[in-house]
């Protein structure tokens, strides 16, 4: 017997454009996955997908229409790993499993991952590319948030953690490029940037030139965002990497995210998680890998205008793990 699939395209709002070194945003464009069984539980997922892949909600509900007829009761996230490739669809409809399978069983995603319990994290806050006026503005405002991921793009680098360190002086800081520099600005700031107490660097080359990084000996730990898609990535990052930054639109669900943070811990990576944006149905199943990293981003819901009902609880920034009645 087939599971149920519907999905559908859902728009939400930004607080304020959010900007980053690829361009601007003013919403959150994804995609919602519902399985039902035949005693009518309903598990749903929410991807936002790969912006840089070209994914767009109409692309992703296309792959999941075309296997619509492969998923069957039994069906498994390994199975899924065989039906789709990595990115939005796989990811929607992975975690529209683990929701259904814990509905079917009773048990919280936590016991099916094999774990006893679920801790609440500590979030990143993201303060996005700007005029300096409003950079100051937004840094002021999270003066609450210990821990500030700054976006930056090829000529706005050294002052955004300038200005985050003269607004919130005791400020945990990390640094986003978005694939926006090359060695030569890399080699030119990291002096500076290490000066500013910033204690990790997010993708400072483009994917697939990751080998200009060969022995730089950065003093600042660097972490593989657009460069690590799931396992099949972490060879080429070894040497050239630290850490490497987890997000389920990229592996492709939960099941292979729970996978390839096994992997990378074996290799010797730290851990990051981190988040494509979206709402609290996003956050959930990524708040489970958080449980493993050193460095956790999941402020998608605080960027928004709104929020699922129910949502999960964020008290400044500590991000409490999600109920029964928004997922697993």
């Amino acid at each position: 017997m087939l599971l149920e699939c519907t999905s559908g395209a859902e728009v939400w709002n930004l607080t304020e454009p959010f900007e980053i070194s690829r361009g601007s945003m003013s919403d959150v464009n994804v995609l919602i996955v519902q399985l039902r069984d035949a005693e009518g539980r309903i598990g749903r997922g929410e991807a936002a997908g790969v912006p840089y892949d070209d994914e767009t909600p109409a692309s992703m509900a296309k792959q999941v229409q075309d296997v619509k007829a492969e998923l069957g009761s039994d069906l498994s996230g390994e199975d899924l790993l065989r039906l789709l490739p990595s990115g939005g669809a796989r990811n929607a409809l992975d975690c529209a499993l683990w929701d259904l399978r814990a509905k079917q069983s009773g048990r919280r995603f936590w016991e099916l991952a094999g774990r006893d319990l679920v801790q609440a994290v500590n979030t990143a806050y993201t303060i996005g590319l700007g005029s300096e006026a409003d950079v100051r503005r937004k840094v002021r405002a999270a003066r609450h948030m210990p821990l500030l991921k700054l976006k930056a793009d090829a000529t706005r680098h050294v002052q955004m953690a300038r200005i985050a360190r003269e607004e919130h002086p005791d400020a945990r800081l990390v640094i986003d490029a978005n694939q926006a520099w090359d060695l030569a600005l890399v080699e030119l700031i990291l002096p500076e940037l290490f000066g500013l107490g910033v204690e990790l660097i997010e993708q400072p080359v483009p994917r697939g030139t990751d080998a200009q990084l060969d022995g730089l000996g950065s003093p600042i730990p660097l972490a593989a965002d657009e460069s690590c898609k799931d396992r099949g990535s972490l060879e080429q990052l070894v040497g050239r990497y630290q850490f490497v930054n987890i997000k389920l639109d990229k592996t492709g669900g939960l099941t292979e995210a729970l996978a390839l943070a096994r992997t990378a811990r074996q290799m010797g990576f730290g851990l990051m998680v981190g988040n494509m944006g979206g709402t609290s149905l996003a956050m959930a199943p990524a708040h489970l890998i958080a449980q493993d990293c050193a460095y956790v981003d999941l402020d998608g819901p605080l960027l928004l205008k709104s929020d699922r009902e129910p949502a999960m609880a964020y008290e400044n920034a500590l991000l409490h793990r999600a109920s029964r009645a928004l997922w697993g």
